[in-house]
């Protein structure tokens, strides 16, 4: 006799691994953190903030805006996937930079980043179901330029990795390679364009062909230039080579989203420590602090304020095109 699990059973049961899984990975990361944290200096910290060049504040911010620039292609590859490229680009640009900063900053990116596309494109004709495509669509870049990233910079740099999850440099490696065969498994099995995800009218047409390797790009100038920001901010004197920025950055960012953590914060900071720390952290943490700034804090203020500076407009236009009529 077969036992079958009720379809809403099993999706709750999934909701609450999960929730598991983030709980788990904040508590670890935090405890890591306070450890990395303990005989920190910050007084020398803030020495060092200080000491940090004009001409590597300006580069870092330049690569912040590439790496937000290249963000507004997400949306813009979306809506031509789903046959709307009738779209001006600067609404998807829009949709791009209000949603990304906002819903990852408040920790709840489903619902947040759902919830302001649906604001920002409504007005065009984009209802509920194209905007769940959108946004898995624009998941699906942010994952395969991830994991792409991810394998590629292990294969060079295994031992960066080790340091986080303790595995030896040889494992690592085989695991880059597994995770950029289910990559290239993915791009063939999609190849012919006739692959779908979903059912009924929520199904979503997969990328094929070159969109694939279009979206990998996109995602891999995108977070290749957030982690180049970062390591412009390290001092040279503490020896970090470039490489070991990006996988450990990377292994910081999908831990951070995993966490479901507002911004990654104590998760990706803990993975920084750990991946590229040493004996002194000042220098290190230094830079995770203007980073932090630059990347993280100073868009979400500034998509704050856009989002709502259009949400103001369009109820004041709305309120006067009422009294008119």
């Amino acid at each position: 006799m077969k036992i079958r699990i009720p379809a809403i059973w099993a999706r709750r049961g999934l909701k609450s691994l999960g929730v598991v899984i983030s709980i788990g990975i904040a508590t670890i990361a935090f405890i890591a953190l306070s450890k990395a944290l303990k005989g920190v200096d910050f007084a020398e910290v803030l020495a060092a903030m200080r000491l940090t060049t004009a001409t590597s504040i300006a580069l870092s911010l330049g690569l912040v805006a590439l790496s937000y620039g290249s963000l507004t292609l997400y949306d813009w590859l979306a809506l031509r996937m789903i046959g709307r490229g009738d779209i001006p680009f600067r609404i998807a640009a829009l949709a791009s930079f209000t949603s990304y900063p906002i819903a990852h900053g408040t920790g709840a990116v489903l619902l947040v980043s759902s919830t302001i596309r649906y604001r920002i494109y409504a007005p065009y004709g984009i209802g509920v179901a194209d905007v769940a495509r959108i946004c898995f669509l624009t998941g699906l870049t942010f994952w395969l330029g991830n994991l792409t990233a991810l394998g590629l910079s292990t294969l060079y740099e295994p031992e960066a990795i080790s340091r986080i999850d303790h595995l030896s440099p040889g494992l690592n490696r085989a695991l880059a390679i597994a995770v950029l065969g289910g990559i290239l498994f993915y791009v063939g099995w999609t190849w012919n364009g006739s692959r779908r995800f979903g059912r009924k009218h929520w199904a979503v047409p997969l990328p094929s062909g070159g969109n694939v390797f279009l979206q990998i790009g996109i995602g891999l100038v995108e977070l290749g230039a957030a982690a180049l920001a970062m390591y412009v901010l390290i001092p040279t004197g503490a020896d970090i080579g470039v490489a070991r920025v990006v996988v450990v950055f990377i292994a910081a960012t999908l831990l951070g989203f995993a966490s479901h953590a507002p911004a990654g914060i104590g998760v990706f900071d803990a993975t920084i420590l750990i991946g590229l720390g040493g004996e002194h952290n000042e220098p290190l943490l230094a830079a995770l602090l203007l980073f932090r700034l630059f990347y993280h804090l100073t868009p979400f203020v500034l998509s704050l304020l856009l989002f709502g500076t259009v949400e103001f407009c369009r109820n004041l236009g709305r309120r006067k095109l009422s009294q008119v009529v």
